[in-house]
């Protein structure tokens, strides 16, 4: 019933999980999948991302305005300064995830994050290195890893962050552009491939 109420809205074809909640068509056409070259929503995107760990999408998605107010927008460079007085305050926030391990690891990625600012430039710069080719890619939808997640995830974990798995980073790679994987029927395919041509490699 709910993918015949989507689809009655406005005609328009989406990949089939937006049909999972009311926000996420929304969300999937003016957000997912746009190639992000910003550091900051690139942080923030991997930090949702760290809390969305065996929780839903949804969940995290209807927290997010409460999540960037409690971790300064995501300005790593703030978050970084975080101590334990910050991280009872965030334990005690119901309007958040009050996991002290995803917490503690935010905190500790935000530290990562400003160190690979000083070594590589930018988290951008980072990350789009990582950027798969996209003729190795199989159909949409079809996978939740590759190899170049796996790589990234290598990488990164190196370099001390937590909570960056393969997974996690294949989902980072789909929201952040890296990877055009909306559906062959889905409006929006051609669109982020538009975008992702359009986009200016860092």
């Amino acid at each position: 019933m709910k993918q015949e109420n989507n689809a009655l809205i406005d005609q328009k074809t989406r990949c089939a999980w937006t049909n999972s909640a009311p926000n996420f068509p929304r969300y999937h056409d003016e957000e997912w999948g746009f190639p992000i070259a910003d550091d900051r929503r690139l942080f923030e995107k991997l930090c949702l991302e760290t809390f969305q760990s065996g929780l839903s999408w949804r969940t995290i998605l209807n927290k997010r305005e409460s999540f960037r107010e409690a971790f300064q927008h995501f300005d790593f460079h703030k978050v970084a300064t975080f101590d334990e007085q910050k991280v009872a305050e965030l334990l005690a926030n119901k309007d958040i995830i009050r996991n002290k391990r995803k917490i503690l690891a935010v905190i500790n990625n935000a530290k990562c994050a400003q160190e690979m600012v000083r070594t590589e430039g930018s988290l951008a710069a980072f990350f789009w290195r990582y950027e798969p080719d996209e003729g190795s890619l199989p159909q949409p939808e079809t996978q939740t890893t590759c190899k170049e997640s796996i790589a990234l995830s290598k990488a990164l974990k190196k370099l001390g962050w937590t909570f960056v798995g393969p997974t996690t980073l294949y989902a980072f790679m789909q929201s952040m552009g890296l990877i055009n994987d909306h559906a062959e029927h889905c409006f929006m395919r051609a669109k982020i491939d538009q975008a992702r041509k359009a986009f200016k490699r860092p």
